[in-house]
């Protein structure tokens, strides 16, 4: 059951008396979307006053809001749980017919479905301005197929401890042209680094479909949590072995690009971006008098500067050259932006012709960055910033271990020297 709130200007009819009258209602947010009102009316001289009412506001999107009386304030009277009533039942009873709402305004005429609550789930993310790209594509593979017809409230530990584990024993899903039957790629189950990444994919799929779960009985549409609460992700899976590219490395694969490629790959090893935020870099986000570039949007939907240096600078003072604010700062041959997924194939196929084994995916020119700034000694929370990450924790996480460390220093100035480079063996005669 959902907790009941304290509030201490409405919690008790002795707190709500030194309220002043007014039109506006006094509100308290109860949970995402939904705010109980308590309005107190403008006593008539000469009249008994009268008790307060009662109001839930829904929002409904488009900065709009549904406003509904939903009964009397224990002002006067003992609460009967229906027409008079406290402030803990005016909860419980606004947070019913904002469930009701809510279900009234998809069409949902029966219990709340896993799909329900991944639907909503996807609007909530677009709502907040942050990508769905992602969660979509793994909920249309592997959560609305197995799990989108139950009903939430039948989701049982078990059963998404099932699902999780078939999809950590699952061969990774290939490219798959549409209408072709689904292809599949080699899974070797005696290969732990292969398992390793199996169960750290599931472990993401699971942060989705828990989250969609947890909006859903946050906002009233579930009476408990117990089943999806009790189930873990796998654990120590997600520490991969971090892959970047020395100066020199970095250096053969930009000359191995295609021309056309050449300048986004480029970009991502001078600022650390991700692949979508270069796409969506338009002209007018470069500043070539404080030398910035703006992301406007990124993985977390936060905006952010990017500090250029002396080469990033040069670079984008040339990809904006005799362009328009408005058309796109990393354009393919044909002038249009680069698209979702076309960075695969080019970064393979150079590659290669680089001689970089293992191969190097997009993602890695941003660790590469950050790596390397890392390793030449910029405090973590510098880093963290030009990366876009909220605190150090992800950053630490990945690159700590490339921080020159003053202990190690120390350590190999002042330890004793025994000639073990040495070798004081004699043959046997």
């Amino acid at each position: 059951m959902a907790r009941t709130l304290k509030d201490a200007i409405l919690d008790t009819r002795t707190a709500r008396t030194r309220l002043t009258p007014r039109g506006k209602p006094y509100y308290r947010v109860i949970e995402e979307g939904l705010h109980l009102g308590y309005r107190k009316p403008r006593g008539r001289k000469g009249k008994p006053a009268v008790s307060g009412k009662w109001l839930m506001r829904r929002y409904v999107g488009g900065q709009a809001y549904i406003l509904e009386p939903i009964g009397i304030a224990d002002d006067f009277d003992d609460a009967d749980g229906h027409a008079i009533l406290n402030f803990s039942q005016a909860q419980n009873k606004a947070r019913a017919r904002f469930k009701q709402g809510a279900h009234d305004d998809t069409g949902i005429t029966g219990p709340l479905t896993v799909a329900d609550a991944i639907r909503d789930y996807f609007e909530n993310l677009e709502h907040r301005g942050k990508s769905s790209y992602d969660a979509r594509c793994r909920a249309n593979a592997f959560i609305i197929p197995a799990l989108g017809n139950i009903e939430v409230g039948k989701l049982t530990s078990k059963k998404l401890y099932d699902w999780l584990k078939g999809l950590a024993s699952t061969a990774p899903r290939l490219r798959t042209s549409k209408g072709e039957t689904q292809k599949h790629g080699d899974f070797d189950q005696t290969d732990k680094e292969a398992i390793r990444k199996r169960k750290a994919s599931a472990n993401k799929t699971l942060t989705y479909l828990k989250s969609a779960l947890a909006l859903a009985f946050r906002q009233n549409k579930v009476s408990t949590d117990a089943a999806w609460r009790q189930v873990k992700p796998y654990e120590r899976v997600e520490a991969a072995k971090l892959h970047f590219l020395s100066v020199a490395d970095a250096q053969r694969l930009i000359n191995a690009c295609d021309p056309e490629f050449r300048p986004i790959v480029q970009a991502a090893l001078a600022t650390g971006c991700r692949y979508g935020e270069l796409c969506a870099l338009d002209v007018a986000d470069f500043d070539p008098d404080h030398e910035t570039l703006s992301i406007r949007q990124s993985k977390s939907g936060k905006a952010r500067k990017v500090y250029l240096a002396a080469e990033g600078v040069k670079l984008f003072k040339r990809l904006a050259a005799g362009h328009t604010g408005i058309e796109p700062l990393l354009r393919d041959s044909n002038g249009r932006r680069f698209t979702k997924s076309r960075q695969d194939r080019p970064m393979k196929e150079a590659c290669a012709r680089a001689k970089i084994k293992p191969a190097i995916g997009f993602h890695g020119l941003r660790h590469t960055f950050a790596s390397l700034l890392v390793k030449s000694g910029v405090p973590m929370r510098y880093v963290a910033e030009a990366l876009g990450h909220s605190s150090t924790t992800m950053t630490e996480k990945f690159y700590s271990h490339l921080a020159p460390s003053h202990v190690a220093d120390t350590i190999r100035k002042h330890a004793p020297v025994f000639g073990l480079g040495k070798s004081n063996v004699v043959g046997l005669r």
